[in-house]
């Protein structure tokens, strides 16, 4: 396949473009800052023997008219441009001296839709009137001095971060993009861009003309990429919308460090959180197993100050994990789906079957099979191998230790023999798990430890917490 590119002097910024004619091949071209929308339709016109009047360049969402040039046009290194013929023309469509037609001037005006590499959501995420927040502005970015090393015409900050599974496997800086619901091809142009990030999360929202040949779509399907690295067509990214640019310097509220980007809870105060907290809190919850089931939503977090109506929606935020701690967030889901229907988790070392149990059912077999189970016999009750009579008020009651010790470190660790009889004088255990609780002082009020049973009981009479041991013996020694 021939490549066709477009050189300019070295003092201009240059990039390459990878040009898709029609959608059905591709070719990189050599542009610069100062290269036209009609120069670039030239390069194409010229490798695909059409006259370049005749070319519509179509770039997130919008129609380039002739006369933009490719700095104000957001077209980065590597970005993707679909270029099509104009349907039903046959001579010159529009005036090749820089975009001078009518039509071709509406298209590129202020008057079309903003651009999708420009479009800002920030304030669905941070609202002005946010309580407790510092106030986020609608800076005029266009206006806005370019950071270093990048050319004028830029935004300053992200707009979209994405979590790129592969190969940088991290939040990243994202870019948005549009397509044709019916044809799956980059060639929709919008009638209106998009205002918040409903109009892109929710399907059918948005409307606008496909410009692939003989496509009557109408529908606008977005869709998220990385913006760290070069990407396919079929590469794409989940959008992280409560990931934000820390625009106005606002404090970790665990850390209290100033670090950007930032996720910000949707509660009312809107708590900002940075990576590194976000991380170690969901970490933390998931080893005390404390995730919070939703009936729609899964497992999932609410925000760390405990604030009301605040879990993530978008569950793709514990990407942030990583792979080995999200894999365990999902076995976690599982697991925690399992015990709500009744059943138990195999308890032997290594293994953590889920096992759905019959009602009353005390003898269970972690059943062999399919390379699932490992065939041990524990009591339902208190997860220890099974025994006839009554369970040990010693049991844990917790799943066994997934990991071994020798016999010289475990008899060091013991407790003097005396200590038995303080831990029977001194530990009851909890009424619903059987797990052993410790009293040393404090009123008869108890409350298990346990995450998945924070069962509330008392300690004189071993029942339910209730009012008649709050009249009767709530300070009983």
């Amino acid at each position: 396949m021939l490549t066709f590119f477009f050189f300019f002097p070295p003092s201009r910024f240059s990039r390459s473009v990878f040009v898709r004619f029609n959608s059905s091949h591709g070719f990189p071209v050599e542009v610069d800052s100062a290269t036209s929308i009609f120069q670039l339709k030239e390069v194409v016109a010229k490798r695909q023997g059409v006259p370049a009047d005749q070319l519509r360049v179509i770039f997130a969402g919008k129609e380039l008219s002739n006369d933009l040039m490719v700095q104000s046009c957001d077209l980065d290194q590597h970005s993707i441009v679909h270029v099509v013929l104009r349907p039903g023309t046959r001579g010159p469509a529009v005036n090749t001296a820089g975009g001078n037609n009518p039509q071709n001037t509406v298209r590129g005006s202020a008057r079309g839709p903003e651009s999708l590499t420009r479009v800002d959501f920030s304030s669905s995420v941070l609202p002005t009137d946010s309580v407790g927040l510092a106030v986020i502005l609608h800076d005029d970015r266009e206006n806005a001095a370019p950071p270093a090393g990048k050319p004028a015409g830029r935004p300053a900050y992200n707009s979209f971060y994405v979590y790129c599974k592969d190969p940088c496997q991290q939040v990243q800086p994202g870019k948005l993009r549009v397509r044709c619901s019916t044809c799956q091809q980059a060639t929709l142009t919008l009638a209106q861009g998009p205002s918040c990030w409903e109009d892109v999360l929710i399907p059918n929202r948005m409307s606008g003309e496909c410009q692939f040949p003989n496509c009557p779509g109408t529908t606008a399907e977005f869709f998220f990429k990385c913006g760290a690295h070069p990407t396919s067509d079929k590469e794409t990214s989940v959008a992280l919308n409560l990931i934000t640019t820390n625009s106005r310097a606002i404090t970790c509220i665990t850390c209290t460090d100033i670090r950007s980007p930032v996720l910000v809870f949707q509660c009312n105060d809107r708590h900002v959180i940075c990576l590194d907290c976000f991380h170690l809190y969901c970490v933390t919850r998931l080893n005390d197993r404390q995730f919070i089931h939703d009936p729609e939503l899964g497992y999932s977090l609410p925000c760390v100050a405990g604030c009301p109506n605040s879990l993530i929606k978008e569950l793709h935020h514990f990407r942030i994990l990583g792979e080995e701690q999200y894999n365990r967030y999902q076995q976690y889901g599982a697991e925690e789906c399992v015990l709500r229907l009744g059943g138990a988790l195999c308890p032997s070392p290594g293994c953590g079957a889920g096992l759905l149990l019959e009602p009353g059912q005390r003898q269970v077999t972690c059943e062999e099979g399919n390379g699932l189970g490992c065939g041990f016999v524990f009591c339902r009750d208190c997860k220890e191998a099974y025994h006839e009579g009554e369970c040990s008020p010693l049991a844990s009651g917790a799943v066994t230790q997934a990991y071994r010790v020798d016999e010289e470190a475990a008899e060091r660790a013991r407790w003097e023999e005396s200590s038995k009889e303080t831990i029977k004088k001194t530990t009851k255990p909890c009424p619903r798990c059987h797990v052993p609780v410790e009293k040393n002082g404090g009123c008869m009020h108890m409350k298990c430890p346990q995450p998945q049973c924070q069962l509330e009981w008392c300690w004189q009479c071993g029942c339910e917490w209730n009012r008649a041991c709050m009249g009767a013996h709530w300070f009983d020694v």
